[in-house]
């Protein structure tokens, strides 16, 4: 006799899904912690490491989460827009006092940068048009299947000159050409992800002018401020976005600039057309995140914004990522000093940068020596340390191409 478990279905639920393919970068985080090799080196995985290695929990926030333990009354509902006055206090860091302060602009926590990425593709999508949204490539993977599973189109342009591994300006203009009025370009606001390249301030300036000139969209993505150059240094590009275009998106990420990777910290802010436009934004987006996700997690939000409101905390939190960039600078200009072919790392900022390998040179330096990375050739810098160093540019030198 055949059991109610073991019964077929007709018309199974699942039965019509398809195996899908694994994460790339999940596998190879995988085969690292497999491998038995005592000098294996793993430059793969996104997050910041110190001089040991390990990932720390930086001083600021154990000062301040160890307040929150002593006094915080309540774990209640925040409400659907998070912890407001993190919201309020973290515009002043990504914007500054003055265009932190602007009425067009409103903004509400969200589960990390992704959390914003995806609230900001579900505003898109509820905004009546049907835009397209350009996405440079090369650019982070996720950036595609967060804005297509929204619904949304998405078209790559060109954006980077592998050789001398910079921004091409040139291409950049010409790749969104035929972009509309309305439709949505995703830029990244600082350290981008997967090279390193960055906008210099001219090209800033032109880009803001183009957008504003043709009524395209900037959604900016800044999920690395304070790793590259410095706070307001790797925030002058997303302000000089806002005040030259009259609508424009900002996800933000704390996940890496205070190290708060599983508290899952972000937020989205957009800038409306006029400070009345931006009370449906407003709006809207409360009503898509309470479906979403109802209420964003509170502790790491809430740990940011007693550090941002202590100016004790918020200047040993400064002083720290200060230390933290000077060591991913350090290491840059080491392994940058090491070959010609890797002197643009040097130049580059934030903690990637994208070898001039192909996957199987990937493939071979993870099966011969323990150095793992994506088969893109996307390494995480702050995954290497000085003693390392040497090793992995002897290993990595005979599948560089020619000077």
């Amino acid at each position: 006799m055949t059991s109610g478990l073991e019964r077929q279905s007709p018309f199974p639920l699942f039965g019509m899904l398809e195996r899908q393919r694994p994460d790339a970068l999940l596998a190879v985080i995988a085969m690292h912690r497999a491998d038995p090799r005592p000098d294996k080196i793993d430059v793969g995985v996104g997050v910041y490491r110190d001089a040991n290695g390990t990932t720390p929990v930086m001083r600021a926030v154990k000062a301040a989460e160890t307040r929150l333990l002593v006094e915080q009354s309540s774990k209640g509902y925040l409400g659907a827009e998070g912890d407001q006055r993190f919201t309020d206090l973290l515009a002043t860091v990504a914007f500054g006092d003055s265009t932190a302060a602007n009425p067009r602009i409103t903004g509400i926590q969200t589960p990390g940068g992704t959390g914003a990425l995806r609230l900001g593709a579900e505003l898109i999508a509820r905004s009546g048009r049907t835009p397209t949204l350009w996405v440079g490539a090369p650019t982070w993977p996720n950036h595609g299947p967060i804005f297509r599973e929204a619904g949304l189109t998405v078209r790559a342009h060109a954006c980077f000159d592998a050789d001398p591994s910079d921004i091409d300006l040139a291409a950049f203009l010409a790749g969104i050409a035929e972009a509309k009025a309305g439709d949505v370009l995703v830029l990244h606001g600082c350290c981008h992800n997967p090279t390193g390249a960055a906008f210099s301030t001219e090209q800033w300036h032109r880009l803001a002018m183009h957008l504003a000139t043709r009524g395209i969209v900037p959604l900016i993505d800044l999920a690395y401020q304070g790793l590259g150059s410095g706070l307001d240094e790797d925030a002058a590009g997303t302000r000089t976005m806002l005040a030259a275009v009259p609508e424009a998106m900002v996800a933000y990420s704390c996940n890496k600039n205070f190290g708060l990777y599983r508290d899952r910290v972000g937020a989205l802010w957009v800038q409306a057309a006029s400070p009345d436009a931006a009370l449906p934004v407003r709006e809207t987006m409360l009503v898509l995140a309470r479906s979403l996700w109802s209420m964003p997690p509170d502790h790491g939000a809430a740990t940011v914004r007693l550090i941002l409101d202590d100016a004790g905390l918020a200047a040993d939190w400064r002083a720290e990522l200060d230390e933290m960039r000077t060591r991913i600078n350090s290491l840059r200009a080491a392994l940058g000093g090491s070959h010609p072919m890797l002197a643009s790392i040097a130049r580059q900022q934030g903690l990637f940068a994208l070898l001039p390998i192909d996957r199987g040179a990937v493939l071979a330096l993870r099966e011969r020596h323990g150095i793992y990375m994506p088969d893109s050739g996307r390494i995480n810098i702050a995954g290497l340390r000085e003693e390392t160093i040497a090793p992995f540019v002897e290993a990595l030198v005979p599948y560089l191409p020619r000077a």
